[in-house]
């Protein structure tokens, strides 16, 4: 059994000004966004110039953003959100879901490309790649929270959570942080390297964290207030993980099979 790391959530603090490690990793994922955005800007075969870059973050932003909460409220805490509709601005007390700033972040790049006269799945196509850094970060942040651990396991990595009680588990966000951020940033980056059919980056990328999610999902503990909702073992993670996976996949499909008819 490995020690668990007590690392202050807080990174820098000045005066009543607390700056949190989680806040930080949400600046180094729209970082990773603008830095390798505008790489991929240059490109000849890229819709939009490195200027729009910023706008592109910008929207993105939001989209994640809000649609993170919107999409936690509506998935994860619906029945709280009934009995106090106020909760849904309380997010100081945390509560963001992945699938809800996907949707949002689609929404925002629709705006935008009508500004930019291109497709959306044209702009998805260059978030896609540079996505997973803000992924792989923002679990790490789940990690130095001490949240949305894992389930009791017995593995010489398992570790005691300081709000998990004393029971040794999976220390999944890592597991995630790997998944869908190291390893889902390698294949992307590497596919796009090189020009590809609108659509299939995209496509790539959400079927790969869907199958990443669903799998880690087996080693997460489901939320407390939610636990298993389907068969006795799928989360929510897990149930909405699997459209992502249908969906991605024939996106994916459906852009080198049209590439291939052209």
């Amino acid at each position: 059994m490995l020690t668990y790391p007590m690392i202050d959530p807080v990174a820098v603090s000045l005066g009543p000004v607390k700056v949190h490690w989680y806040g930080l990793m949400y600046l180094l994922g729209f970082a990773a966004v603008y830095v390798l955005g505008r790489y991929r800007a240059r490109q000849p075969w890229s819709p939009v110039k490195p200027e729009a870059i910023e706008d592109l973050v910008t929207y993105g932003a939001l989209g994640v953003i809000l649609g993170g909460r919107l999409g936690y409220i509506l998935f994860y805490n619906f029945g709280a959100f009934i009995k106090d509709p106020v909760i849904l601005f309380k997010i100081w007390e945390g509560g963001m879901s992945f699938h809800g700033g996907m949707l949002g972040v689609f929404i925002a790049m629709w705006f935008l490309a009508k500004q930019q006269r291109c497709t959306v799945l044209q702009l998805t196509d260059i978030i896609a790649p540079t996505a997973p850094i803000g992924l792989g970060a923002g679990r790490v942040g789940n990690f130095i929270n001490s949240e949305l651990w894992g389930r009791p396991a017995d593995v010489p990595w398992a570790m005691v959570f300081p709000n998990g009680g004393p029971l040794a588990r999976h220390p999944s966000q890592l597991y995630e942080a790997f998944l869908e951020g190291m390893v889902l940033f390698v294949i992307l980056w590497w596919y796009s390297s090189k020009p590809r059919p609108t659509m299939a980056c995209t496509g790539l990328a959400i079927s790969l964290y869907g199958c990443f999610r669903f799998f880690v999902e087996f080693f997460r503990m489901p939320d407390a207030h939610l636990g298993f909702i389907a068969l006795d073992w799928m989360t929510m993670g897990q149930l909405l993980s699997l459209p992502m996976m249908a969906f991605g996949g024939l996106m994916f499909y459906f852009a080198h099979r049209r590439a291939a008819a052209d």
